[in-house]
């Protein structure tokens, strides 16, 4: 790909990301949004997250290596999930988390 080509895309990209990203906020500065749409807005972060833990969770050839290699990234998900319901700390949920998979991944 050559400089001149590069830069076009550059700059393409650069422009898509400030129209998306900075006319919204000077659009709507100083005004109040309507309660349903801030609603709606504040379930984008927990929505984008379980996407992701999804997609790491359940995977097409999850079963190949075996029953428990492919169990092992969803207990460590209910473990996880049934300390954050019980103490609500983040910190915990992370700690536990990676030490359940770890600790499943040692075992086998």
């Amino acid at each position: 790909m050559s400089m001149s080509s590069f830069l076009i895309i550059y700059l393409c990209c650069l422009v898509t990301m400030l129209l998306c990203r900075c006319v919204p906020l000077l659009a709507l500065k100083g005004r109040t949004l309507p309660d349903n749409l801030v609603r709606a807005l504040n379930l984008i972060p927990p929505a984008a997250f379980a996407a992701l833990v999804a997609n790491d969770l359940f995977s097409p050839g999850m079963f190949d290596a075996g029953l428990w290699q492919g169990l092992m990234p969803l207990a460590a998900a209910v473990l996880t999930m049934v300390v954050g319901y019980l103490r609500k700390s983040l910190v915990l949920c992370i700690v536990v988390g990676v030490g359940s998979y770890a600790l499943m991944m040692l075992l086998l």
